[in-house]
């Protein structure tokens, strides 16, 4: 029983290999071990490039790799409210809550040269990252990045359609239905505007209803 109490090995003591250290084990002495040419992890196969990467050869695509649906257009409009909004804005003008902070102001997606881009630009953008912007291929699945591709181009439509894009048989509202409450924007400079205003202030009472002085 003495012999069998010096057998004890607590977690805290016990033998570990500390990662990228020199290892005897192997010939190169290299304790992690390099991928295995042609390996693919689970569920990385990535074999429909285009989708992956929004590139035909070395050229952005110009057309989605799925239908694009209502529900793919909602989609896209909750991911890029969530994650392009803070600096693209909800309209895409680039004047998001972010650069109202003082971050670098992006483009708005409203000028020529963005309009004219193809959709497969903006799914490399989000995957790669460009300029200030990071990447968001960890953040955003390639789904959800071509979902708000299309939902770019649709606030692109919306800021630039004309009577002739509308179908034939339907008009476009002048003002919003009725029940519907479009509140004017809210000013985050601080400008002395209604809409920034607060309210004065309302004296304390005190005890008895007197108001104190």
């Amino acid at each position: 029983m003495l012999l069998m109490a010096g057998c004890r090995e607590d977690m805290q003591v016990q033998p570990y290999q500390r990662p990228l250290v020199e290892s005897d084990f192997y010939a190169d002495h290299r304790s992690e071990r390099p991928i295995i040419e042609g390996t693919i992890a689970r569920g990385h196969l990535e074999y429909d490039t285009y989708f992956y990467t929004g590139k035909i050869g070395s050229n952005d695509g110009d057309y989605m790799p799925f239908p694009v649906t209502a529900e793919v257009m909602a989609r896209g409009q909750q991911r890029f409210n969530i994650y392009c909004a803070p600096c693209h804005s909800e309209v895409g003008d680039g004047n998001g809550m972010i650069v109202q902070r003082g971050f670098k102001h992006p483009p708005s997606y409203h000028i020529e040269r963005l309009r004219r881009a193809p959709i497969g630009y903006f799914f490399d953008v989000m995957t790669n990252g460009y300029g200030a912007m990071q990447d968001y291929s960890q953040q955003v699945s390639a789904t959800d990045r071509w979902a708000i591709a299309a939902y770019i181009r649709a606030l692109q439509l919306s800021q630039h359609a004309t009577e002739a894009d509308v179908p034939s048989g339907q008009t476009v509202a002048s003002t919003p239905p009725p029940g519907v409450f479009i509140a004017p924007a809210y000013d985050t400079q601080g400008a002395t505007t209604a809409v920034s205003t607060p309210p004065p202030a309302q004296p304390a009472s005190a005890k008895g209803g007197e108001q104190k002085q």
